[in-house]
């Protein structure tokens, strides 16, 4: 059977532009942040910087659950 889930989809800083602050989505069960960077296409002018699943460092292939939010930063430069 094919589940789905419901998380919470929040871009900041440059990922905005164009875009939105904060989603509500549903993905298929076995979904991971990367499924969603590629999907939006956000990485392709500016690398990712920070991801966060609530409010803890986690990694691109972590399987998302059910009411996660996930947070996704670009890196940024500065001096």
């Amino acid at each position: 059977m094919n589940q789905r889930i419901n998380i919470t989809l929040k871009l900041f800083a440059q990922y905005r532009e164009g875009n939105f602050k904060v989603e509500q989505r549903v993905c298929k069960s076995g979904t991971t942040p990367q499924d969603i960077i590629d999907e939006l296409g956000i990485t392709k002018h500016l690398p990712l910087g920070i991801l966060m699943v609530n409010a803890k460092h986690e990694n691109e292939k972590y399987v998302l659950q059910e009411g996660d939010t996930l947070s996704l930063f670009p890196k940024v430069g500065g001096g």
